[in-house]
């Protein structure tokens, strides 16, 4: 299972990348989405798979029952998740706000909108 989700999660970063490298803008947001994910998956993969009982402890014991799926690494992902749509929101924003000052997604078109001369 862990080399299905590292061929999973290589191919999200080659996509995230790929995108964030083209020139318009719009590329480079869901880019950036594809990014967080995988690196959401990513945590997940190196804290190991493991498909068991919630880490709760049963009354009367110690510990929680072998095997027991770790908790840390869920609520990590789960703040990136938060995180992550913040900067998604706030990257959407800026994206509407700069085609309706510029009129275009190109990048390339926004650098000759700037005034300096290449």
């Amino acid at each position: 299972m862990e080399t299905l989700m590292a061929i999973l999660i290589g191919g999200l970063f080659a996509s995230g990348i790929y995108l964030m490298l083209r020139r318009s803008i719009v590329k480079l947001a869901i880019g950036l989405v594809l990014l967080s994910q995988s690196a959401n998956l990513t945590i997940f993969t190196v804290a190991g798979l493991t498909r068991g009982n919630p880490p709760l402890v049963p009354e009367g014991e110690t510990m929680p029952l072998v095997p027991y799926a770790d908790p840390l690494p869920q609520a990590l992902v789960l703040t990136a998740i938060v995180i992550g749509f913040g900067v998604l929101a706030f990257t959407l924003v800026l994206v509407k706000r700069v085609y309706q000052t510029v009129g275009t997604d190109d990048m390339d078109e926004m650098r000759s909108t700037d005034g300096f001369k290449d």
